[in-house]
């Protein structure tokens, strides 16, 4: 565990050194929970929910279904057409 000196602000802002945030890819807006006891501060980083798929691993079997049942690229222009103008 790395261990670094900070100081809070005036207004109340505590920075977290370069080297910590470096190590822990803590960017500019990452939120954090917050839990105090007696004199100890912990921060928790909130993780940000990651998608594991890329859109191809998503679009992939969609456009392999659309292909098997026949459906056109025209088909699909008609549908969202219709759906706009309903």
């Amino acid at each position: 565990m790395e261990v670094e000196l900070t100081r809070i602000s005036e207004k109340g802002q505590v920075v977290i050194p370069s080297s910590l945030r470096r190590v822990m890819k803590i960017e500019k807006s990452d939120q954090f929970l917050v839990f105090g006891e007696g004199n100890t501060i912990i921060l928790k980083k909130v993780e940000k929910p990651a998608f594991k798929k890329s859109f191809e691993q998503i679009a992939n079997p969609l456009q392999k279904a659309a292909k098997q049942v026949g459906l056109t690229r025209k088909d699909l222009e008609n549908a969202i057409r219709d759906v706009r103008n309903a």
